[in-house]
């Protein structure tokens, strides 16, 4: 499904907007949108598309204590499920919602929405970098998500998401590092600071793991990427050219005559050098003789 509309759009992000709210007051925004109801947390059923894939254990315990003690709070925003009549599909929440798995509650509060495939996934995307949920690498895979399934250009998310377009580009271009690297973001032990720098580098996974054994902040990756760029390359030496022949024929008559190895440079304008190696100083009073010198 193209997009062509630019008004639309723009109109599209701002509604976006409107609905889920700023991270510290969604739920009065959205209560005042649709109003609250409960539904049966076996009626939920997770977002395939959710940009996020990872939830730490030790916030999913935290908030399941706080759900065991106060119950759900902040109603989550699901959408009939297209799929299952009867059941919902969630949008935004999915934290709330394996929270209160976990501390048994049967039903949750909702807001329903009636949106489409690529609306869900944009307010997935935009409440979960409201509220900073989302790690770089999982910002990076939503944007590519819009791009690659609802043929957005990077000025399209730019205004949907509400960031500068050298924002979602720089994001965009964390897919393009290496595995580990990946998996440093998706651990936290690198920041997207830390991988734009890495980006550019000619070794990006020897530089993280320094970076990440020795705590360096983005500042100090920057100067370290700097500096290994900038150290001088050692020139390859051009290969030698094959000796003829003729010419390794000689080395060898020589060396046989005068007990010694011996290697002729020979130059294409006819000059060239001869070298005498001896091993020992028996070798080269032996080679003087020969010469017919003395010492």
């Amino acid at each position: 499904m193209a997009m062509t509309d630019d008004s639309g759009r723009r109109r599209l992000g701002r509604g976006l907007a409107a609905l889920i709210g700023d991270a510290s007051n969604d739920f009065e925004v959205v209560e005042r949108a649709r109003g609250t109801r409960k539904v049966a947390l076996d009626l939920i059923k997770a977002n395939p598309r959710n940009p996020r894939r990872i939830f730490r254990e030790d916030e999913l315990e935290d908030l399941t204590a706080s759900i065991r003690r106060h119950g759900v709070i902040q109603p989550i925003l699901v959408r009939a499920n297209p799929t299952i009549p009867g059941s919902f599909e969630l949008i935004a929440g999915e934290r709330r919602w394996r929270a209160a798995q976990r501390a048994g509650v049967h039903d949750i509060p909702v807001v329903i929405q009636d949106v489409t495939d690529r609306e869900a996934l944009e307010i997935a995307i935009i409440e979960n970098v409201q509220r900073q949920d989302l790690n770089p690498l999982e910002e990076a895979m939503g944007y590519e998500q819009l791009i690659e399934e609802f043929q957005y250009s990077q000025a399209d998310l730019a205004t949907v998401i509400a960031k500068s377009r050298s924002h979602v580009a720089n994001t965009l271009r964390l897919l393009k590092l290496p595995d580990p690297i990946k998996g440093y973001l998706n651990e936290g032990q690198l920041t997207a600071g830390h991988a734009r720098a890495l980006i550019t580098s000619a070794d990006p996974v020897g530089l993280a793991k320094k970076i990440v054994d020795e705590g360096l902040s983005v500042r100090a990756t920057e100067a370290l990427v700097q500096q290994v760029a900038e150290r001088p390359v050692a020139e390859a030496r051009p290969p030698r050219p094959e000796k003829d022949a003729d010419t390794k024929a000689l080395e060898r008559q020589l060396a046989d005559l005068l007990g010694v190895e011996v290697v002729i440079g020979h130059k294409a304008n006819g000059s060239g050098e001869l070298k005498l190696r001896y091993k020992s100083l028996d070798q080269l009073d032996h080679l003087v003789r020969r010469l017919g010198g003395s010492l």
